[in-house]
């Protein structure tokens, strides 16, 4: 799928107002969290990235397990 801009606007909007539903054209898609729409809205920044002949930054994820870290 070629994505466009307005496909990652729509996901920013999405991830900006806490909502798990995105309207793509005339589908609706709901994603099952917000880490599941935050790596969305990456792969279609790193599309965006490739088409333009732009290099993809690299983008590290860090996840706090809870334990051990004060």
């Amino acid at each position: 799928m070629a994505y466009t801009q307005k496909d990652l606007d729509a996901i920013e909007k999405a991830i900006a107002g806490s909502e798990l539903e995105v309207q793509y054209g005339d589908k609706r898609i709901r994603f099952r969290s917000m880490d599941e729409l935050e790596r969305a809205r990456d792969r279609i920044k790193l599309e965006l990235n490739r088409a333009a002949g732009r290099r993809p930054k690299k983008i590290v994820r860090v996840r706090n397990a809870g334990k051990g870290l004060r």
